[in-house]
Parts: structure tokens; C-alpha cells; sequence
């Protein structure tokens, strides 16, 4: 019975060991009414209801007293809970270039004093984007030589800020986009909340390279399965191709030569939701999320998690002003000689 009350309240004991001492809980009532008398017998004295009343009041209080204690040497607390929620948002996988290139500024070459690199312009400006999406499911991968899962689909605020940070450490080289994007649509296979929602992949780089003819077909395979909005937020370098130049020799016109270009028609060709945008500058970056911020604010049902919650406090502050009230009634008890 007390395990099915404790769970019909979701009250949950750490050291349930520790509930054997309930069984003191009956001590008050076994204790006499009153202290021995000097008087011989008491048979003739009417019955007094309101000291009978009073008596056992303060028995079951004795008793609360006890049960109150124990349950905070048992360590209760109330469990955790998921509460259904209906919000504006979307569940995002943000896919990050942390090829070494992107330590430089806009304009090329290492990002002096007072300039802004394209990491670090792009860290201050999504980490912006998810304060001001607090109901979004965010996750975090990066990619250069190969791709790195740094965070999966959260709530969380305070893990999507800290993996938003990370993305201006250092990098290498090469930029491996085809299988980076691989590792962001499988962060989608656990996202079972809310299976309406909008799922999106944010890629963020300032370059492309050749995707392998093998994890083309994989990643169709996996977009035909998953239905996502990709956009591709295009760090654009002073002087470098861009995602619409044409090649000036036909001859040009090939993934190896004209990456960028490439990997855009690849997109265009996935049949799904795309739109890439070429920021030339920190500003056209924020305009970027802003527009993506703007697209994306459809219904989301989400399960908002509540934390467990620890009531020894409470238990001894109860038992206190039980034993207070047990006091204060022994110390106004009068006697008579």
C-alpha cells in the first residue's frame, strides 16, 4: 500500500533499506496517557472528551513526527517527469566546417587584431540563433578530415552553448562534407518525441570537396528515408568561386576543379527543400540565420523534462514543527500534586 501511495505521488525513496524503522512509527501509542498519579483512584472523575481528543491528537503527531524522520533518513524525493509541451521550432542539426581555413577572415589570410575570423563570426552568430529558439532540439557535428559528433539533438540549453563554443578550435586541412553530412542525418534517428516536426540541417562552410559517387548514394538513400530542409550557409573568401560562378572553360566545369559549385548542384539535385546563401561578410552571415530563423518556426510538440526533486528538507522541517507543537504542549501542561 505505501509503495503504490509513494508511486500514485511520484515519491520515490533512495535507501528504501531504511524504511523498516516505520515499524517505531507506532511508539507514541504505546506510551501512557499520563504520568503516575498520587491520587488512589480516579474512578469518580467524569469523563473529560475534549483531554481524550487532545491526547490522541497529539499521539498522531508524535507518530507524524516519526514518519517524517524516517523518510528523510531514507532519502525521499520526488521522480523526474516529462510534461507534453506545444511550441514554435524545429529540430536542428547544425553541421560545421572546421577545416583550418575557416580560422581565416572573410578577406583571407589569418584574422589580425580587431578582425573576426569566419569560426568565430559564426560561433557568436548561431549561438545568437539558439537563444533566441529556446523550445529547438539542437545538435552539434563537425567535420574536416573527418567528422566528429560533438553534441546529439538537445534541449538543453546550456550543452548547445557549450558545443556552439567549440566550434573555433583549431582544424585541419581537408574537408570531408559528404560524410559530416552522414553523421547529421543520423542524429535524426533517435529524435522520436515528436515525429511531426521540422527537421533541418544547417551546413555552415566556407568550401566544398569531391563527394565520394559512394556516399552520394548513401546520403540519398538516407534523405529519401528522412525527410529534412537543408540550407548551406556558404563563408565565402574574398577572391574564391563562388556556389554560382561558371567556369570560364567548359573543360573547368568538374567537381574537382569547381567544388563548391558541384556539391550546390548536388544538393539542387536531392529533391528536397534546399537553399544556400553566400556570405561575404559577418553581416551576411546574421542576415542568413535570420532568414533561416524566419522559415523555420512551425507547430513543435515537444516533452519538457522536469528534474527530480528532493524533499528531505521538507521531511525535517515537517518533523521539526511536529516536534515543536509536541513541546510546546508538554510545556504547557499543568500538574497537579
Amino acid at each position: 500500500m505505501i509503495d503504490e501511495l509513494l508511486s500514485a505521488l511520484r515519491l520515490e525513496i533512495a535507501r528504501p533499506a531504511l524504511l523498516w524503522l516505520l515499524l517505531l512509527a507506532p511508539l507514541p501509542w504505546l506510551r501512557p496517557a499520563r504520568d503516575d498519579s498520587p491520587w488512589p483512584w480516579l474512578g469518580l472523575v467524569p469523563v473529560d472528551g475534549p483531554s481524550r481528543l487532545l491526547d490522541r491528537l497529539l499521539r498522531a503527531i508524535g507518530v507524524a513526527a516519526l514518519v517524517a524522520l524516517v523518510l528523510a533518513v531514507a532519502g525521499i524525493y520526488r521522480s523526474g517527469d516529462a510534461v507534453p509541451r506545444v511550441a514554435q521550432g524545429a529540430h536542428l542539426a547544425l553541421l560545421i566546417d572546421r577545416s583550418s581555413s575557416m580560422n581565416n577572415s572573410f578577406a583571407g589570410g589569418q584574422a589580425g587584431v580587431g578582425e573576426e575570423s569566419k569560426a568565430a563570426a559564426s560561433k557568436r552568430l548561431l549561438k545568437g540563433f539558439a537563444e533566441r529558439r529556446p523550445h529547438d532540439r539542437v545538435g552539434v557535428v563537425a567535420f574536416s578530415t573527418a567528422p566528429m559528433l560533438v553534441l546529439p539533438l538537445s534541449d538543453h540549453a546550456d550543452a548547445v552553448e557549450a558545443a556552439i563554443d567549440a566550434i573555433d578550435r583549431p582544424g585541419l586541412a581537408y574537408t570531408d562534407v559528404g560524410r559530416g553530412l552522414a553523421m547529421a542525418l543520423d542524429l535524426f534517428d533517435a529524435d522520436t518525441d515528436d515525429t511531426e516536426a521540422s527537421r533541418v540541417v544547417v551546413l555552415v562552410s566556407d568550401g566544398a570537396a569531391v563527394i565520394d559517387r559512394r556516399v552520394q548514394a548513401r546520403l540519398r538513400e538516407a534523405l529519401a528515408a528522412r525527410p529534412v530542409s537543408l540550407y548551406w550557409l556558404f563563408l565565402r573568401t574574398a577572391g574564391s568561386p563562388g556556389l554560382y560562378d561558371l567556369p570560364a572553360s567548359p573543360d573547368d566545369d568538374t567537381p574537382q576543379v569547381m567544388p563548391e559549385r558541384h556539391l550546390h548542384l548536388f544538393f539542387q539535385s536531392l529533391n528536397l527543400p534546399y537553399r544556400a546563401f553566400e556570405a561575404r561578410d559577418a553581416a551576411g552571415v546574421a542576415a542568413a540565420i535570420d532568414e533561416i530563423d524566419r522559415q523555420q518556426r512551425a507547430e513543435l510538440r515537444y516533452l519538457e523534462r522536469i528534474p527530480r526533486r528532493d524533499l528531505n528538507a521538507h521531511a525535517l522541517a515537517f518533523a521539526a514543527f511536529c516536534l515543536g507543537l509536541l513541546l510546546a504542549a508538554r510545556l504547557l501542561e499543568v500538574r497537579v500534586d
